[in-house]
C-alpha cells in the first residue's frame, strides 16, 4: 500500500461517518507500533488537502516498562511538524508487580484510557483518534460473541459522555495486511511491544480461530465485516 492509498480509505471513512468538523483538535494514540504510525501519517497527509481545516496533536501513554525508547517517535514528530506529548505512568507496576493480574489487558486498558483522556482534554482536544483496523472490528465482534454471547464491536465513532470528547476510528476501511504492506514498503521503524501479556490475549486466540475459519472459507473477514456494516447498528449507518 502506497501514501496515496492510506489517504484514500481514510478520507472515505471519515466523509462516510462524519468523523470530522470544521476546527477539530484531534489527539491521536500513538504507540510506535504499525498502526498507529499508519494513523499518524493519514491525518497528517489529509491536512494537507482535505477541504474541512482540522489540527493533530500525537499522545503516548508511557506503561513504566523498562527499556522503552521514544526518541524515534520524537524525531518523526518533529519532522512531520507534529506536537508531540508523552504521558508518564506506573501503569505496568500497578498492573503487574502491584496487582498481578492473571489478566492484565482490561484493567491496564482502563488505567491508560484515563490518562489518555486526561491529558487531552488538558491539551484542549475535543476529539480522539485511535488505530484501530478494518481487522480490529471483526476481532472485536467474534470477541463479543464468544465471550459476551452479545453482537458488539468497535464503533466508527463514539461520544464519551463522561469527558465530552468523540472518539474516531479513521482506519476502519484499511486492512491489517495493507498496514504491514505500507510499513514495508516505506521501511519504517516499529516499536516493539513491552507487555509481556501481548501475544497472549483472547483477542490472540479469536484471531487465530478467523485465520482457521479463513483456511477454510477464504474472504471470510471480508463478508463478516460486511455483515458488520449492514447489521443495522445504529453507529454504523453511514451519515
Amino acid at each position: 500500500m502506497k501514501h496515496q492509498q492510506l489517504y484514500s480509505k481514510t478520507r472515505q471513512a471519515i466523509d462516510d461517518y462524519h468523523m470530522i468538523n470544521a476546527d477539530d483538535r484531534i489527539a491521536v494514540g500513538l504507540s510506535g507500533g504499525k498502526d498507529s504510525l499508519a494513523l499518524l501519517y493519514a491525518l497528517h497527509g489529509l491536512q494537507s488537502f482535505y477541504p474541512i481545516p482540522f489540527s493533530i496533536v500525537a499522545v503516548t501513554v508511557d506503561l513504566g516498562f523498562e527499556n522503552q525508547d521514544y526518541n524515534e517517535l520524537i524525531t518523526l514528530c518533529r519532522h512531520l511538524g507534529v506536537p508531540y506529548h508523552i504521558i508518564p505512568t506506573r501503569i505496568a507496576e500497578i498492573v503487574f508487580d502491584a496487582r498481578q493480574e492473571k489478566h492484565p489487558c482490561s484493567l491496564c486498558s482502563k488505567l491508560r484510557k484515563g490518562a489518555l483522556n486526561q491529558k487531552i482534554l488538558e491539551l484542549q482536544c475535543n476529539k480522539l483518534a485511535y488505530a484501530h483496523h478494518r481487522d480490529d472490528v471483526v476481532d472485536t465482534m467474534m470477541l463479543s460473541l464468544i465471550y459476551e454471547g452479545r453482537w458488539n464491536t468497535l464503533s466508527p465513532v463514539t461520544y464519551l459522555d463522561r469527558t465530552g470528547l468523540t472518539l474516531i476510528r479513521p482506519l476502519i476501511y484499511i486492512k491489517e495486511a495493507d498496514i504491514k504492506g505500507w510499513i514495508k514498503t516505506y521501511n519504517l521503524s516499529v516499536q516493539p511491544s513491552r507487555c509481556p501479556a501481548d501475544k497472549a490475549s483472547k483477542r490472540e486466540t479469536t484471531k487465530e480461530l478467523i485465520r482457521m475459519i479463513d483456511r477454510e472459507a477464504p474472504g471470510v473477514r471480508n463478508r463478516m465485516f460486511t455483515a458488520i456494516q449492514q447489521s443495522g447498528m445504529e453507529n454504523w449507518i453511514k451519515k
